[in-house]
């Protein structure tokens, strides 16, 4: 009796532990599909060896590297290597103190609200300035409510340095101040631009064709206001500033030397990098690979290649001589359910800022907001960050939406819903972007 109560629970026992194991195994698997279904970039891949690879060097056993430009392709594609950028090998660690703009202050003038002030704000008149973007002019192009022109940004328990026009001329004087960056960031320059421009008299100011690298020049201050198409930051086949629209977005993941050729001569550099990336796959055209051989990365994972080559070259600036800043990502709002459940739509039609503090939208990658401040976080003192973000998140009421000139002919269907091709990626001028150049002159 003894002898078979000891045996009798054995079986029970195995088939209890293992159909514990089943359901844990199912679970796990729904959990891991249901991740990468969410998340397709972060699918997990095969085990790959990492090698580090040193950024930004102009020749490679006396292979000279071909330009890319968009009529470059891929001769074929393989899988990623599992090469990395190694930059950070000679960087000497600083204090923080005169670095990153948030350490600066005594409290965080990037977290605060939005208030409503039509007295002190718009800073311009849209029609008033000739270098508006009809991408941007959203009264011009049949806006009629204008509040999204009114909202002042006010730090919790702080104020932000009250824009002065002329003092900000004063600190370009005998300057290049230079944007660098995709179409956000040249949204921050045309706004930077009609911010400044009306105090110099025309037959003193000029503005070059539009082009790679287009120049406001103000001669009474001897100083310059740039824009440098360069999306992806890293050359790639997508610098043309007009052409840019292709099937395959290829770029060098270890070089930036094509644009730093340009902003390196700049005194200002504001720099932005993060749309471009999140639109699908990337190729990589290593500096050392012969016959376009190209591998295939997801964006983040590119953006973070990116990324290292950039800051290689940060790492070498001397924050005396030369001021970087670096803005976070610029959010969007495509989905209206996000601040108003239930809802299908997207920022047409949004009238006013989201008012719940500490609001997180899909059109924030957190994933990528991380990536990018663990980059910048070893950069110390050499580049400010702009912490955009949260701030702009707010305002879902401040993109184009229907009201600017679209590029390509709508249709019929399109036509019939508005929200189909609203435009809720760039913002309305006067208005988000300058909030952001306000920030500019606050750490100047």
């Amino acid at each position: 009796m003894k002898l078979w109560n000891r045996k009798k629970p054995h079986f029970p026992v195995l088939v209890f532990f293992f159909s514990l194991f089943l359901v844990f195994s199912i679970l796990h698997n729904e959990r891991s599909i249901l991740q990468i279904q969410d998340h397709p970039d972060h699918a997990p891949r095969h085990h790959i060896p990492v090698t580090y690879v040193k950024p930004n060097r102009l020749t490679h056993q006396n292979h000279v590297t071909e330009v890319l430009d968009r009529f470059s392709t891929c001769n074929s594609t393989r899988e990623y290597s599992g090469r990395k950028i190694a930059w950070t090998d000679n960087l000497t660690p600083e204090p923080l103190h005169g670095g990153r703009g948030e350490s600066l202050e005594s409290c965080d003038v990037f977290s605060g609200k939005w208030v409503y002030d039509n007295s002190s704000y718009p800073l311009y008149n849209e029609s008033e300035c000739p270098y508006m973007s009809d991408q941007l002019a959203c009264h011009k192009h049949g806006r009629s409510d204008l509040d999204y022109q009114y909202w002042r940004w006010q730090p919790h328990n702080c104020n932000l340095k009250r824009w002065n026009v002329i003092d900000m001329w004063e600190k370009l004087r005998g300057k290049r101040l230079m944007f660098v960056g995709d179409s956000l960031n040249r949204g921050q320059w045309i706004s930077m631009v009609c911010l400044l421009q009306s105090v110099i008299p025309k037959d003193k100011r000029s503005m070059s064709p539009n082009a790679a690298l287009t120049i406001f020049r103000a001669e009474e201050y001897n100083a310059t206001v740039e824009f440098l198409w360069a999306p992806l930051l890293v050359e790639s086949n997508s610098d043309d500033p007009v052409n840019h629209r292709l099937e395959d977005r290829i770029i060098r993941p270890d070089s930036v030397l094509k644009h730093a050729s340009i902003w390196e001569n700049a005194d200002i550099l504001i720099f932005n990098s993060y749309l471009w990336w999140r639109q699908g796959p990337v190729k990589l055209l290593w500096s050392t690979e012969a016959n376009s051989v190209c591998e295939e990365l997801d964006g983040m994972g590119a953006m973070e290649l990116a990324m290292g080559a950039w800051a290689e070259w940060a790492s070498k600036v001397d924050p005396l001589k030369k001021r970087v800043f670096f803005v976070t990502m610029s959010p969007t709002h495509l989905w209206s359910r996000e601040w108003k459940p239930g809802n299908e739509g997207n920022c047409y039609s949004e009238k006013s800022p989201i008012d719940l503090e500490g609001y997180w939208g899909s059109g924030s990658d957190l994933p990528t907001m991380n990536m990018v401040d663990n980059v910048l976080s070893k950069l110390n003192s050499k580049v400010s960050v702009l912490n955009i973000t949260q701030l702009s998140e707010y305002r879902k009421d401040g993109h184009p939406s229907i009201y600017r000139k679209f590029w390509e002919a709508l249709k019929p269907e399109q036509l019939s819903n508005p929200a189909s091709y609203s435009d809720c990626i760039h913002w309305c001028l006067p208005g988000v972007p300058d909030v952001w150049n306000e920030l500019v002159y606050h750490f100047l």
